[in-house]
């Protein structure tokens, strides 16, 4: 039996620069992961079964239309499947996707071999594979290491609301809009990177809290974070904090303003 842990990830930045024939968006995004997340037993059976528990497991399916099955079938693993579901669904900080990732670096080291195309299994895993920072452009299937990256903590915030991915694309009015620097710059400290990324971007959060205002609510209520934005398509935001001192007592703030929302406090993950 294998162990695994899919951790949430999260986009500190996601610029949109243009979008292929097929649909598919291009993308610049500095992706983080974050020290809490799902968790996954992987045996290997003669016939793949999937149990889903968790505080999220309504409405998860366990069949094979679920990403992490498919995620075993792309590489030709039969095997009982337990999902604890601790992330939102749909929230923009991986969920499926990282689960998914989870069940392939099971398979690999149950000695499969695993031939990812982004497109096939959706073009947030191929990031999901590693949990260290990374540079992600493309569809989701260039990627590159960051290095340097100042020892941080957030809290994430999201208000218990939907906000489906593709609406948002079609509510963004620009399409092809500026990247990142060529060159990812190295921060001297945590101030210096929290200066950097308030001068980036994420281009679908502007259209996500216009489809839902609250989104708003949520960055207010981080304002005294040293950066703050939306996660990948919402609804799911960040504060970024220089200790875990400053994370616990914002997370605990926010959450006894709004006990209805989810509110936690993480460290970013460095490797």
């Amino acid at each position: 039996m294998i162990e695994a842990f899919a951790p949430a990830k999260i986009n500190l930045t996601l610029h949109v620069t243009g979008q292929r024939s097929d649909g598919y968006h291009l993308l610049d995004s500095l992706v983080v992961f974050a020290d809490v997340g799902d968790r996954l037993t992987i045996s290997q059976a003669s016939e793949t079964s999937l149990e889903v528990s968790g505080p999220y497991a309504a409405g998860v399916p366990t069949d094979e239309s679920n990403l992490v099955w498919k995620a075993a079938s792309s590489c030709g693993l039969t095997a009982d499947i337990a999902l604890e579901k601790n992330l939102p669904n749909a929230a923009g900080i991986g969920g499926g996707s990282a689960d998914a990732a989870a069940v392939l670096r099971g398979a690999i080291e149950l000695g499969y071999q695993v031939d990812l195309d982004a497109a096939s299994l959706g073009a947030d895993v191929p990031v999901c594979l590693s949990n260290a920072p990374q540079r992600m452009q493309g569809i989701g299937e260039v990627l590159a290491d960051v290095i340097g990256l100042p020892e941080m903590w957030m809290v994430l915030v999201n208000p218990r609301v939907d906000v489906p991915t593709p609406i948002v694309f079609s509510a963004l009015e620009t399409k092809s809009n500026s990247a990142m620097e060529d060159v990812i710059p190295s921060w001297a400290d945590f101030g210096a990177f929290c200066q950097w990324l308030v001068s980036q971007r994420n281009d679908l959060q502007s259209p996500a809290i216009a489809l839902r205002p609250i989104i708003g609510d949520a960055l207010a209520a981080l304002s005294d974070g040293a950066a703050s934005g939306m996660s990948g398509s919402g609804a799911t935001c960040f504060g970024l904090y220089s200790s875990a001192k400053d994370a616990v007592t914002a997370a605990q703030r926010i959450q006894r303003a709004h006990p209805e929302w989810w509110v936690t406090d993480a460290k970013v993950l460095e490797t």
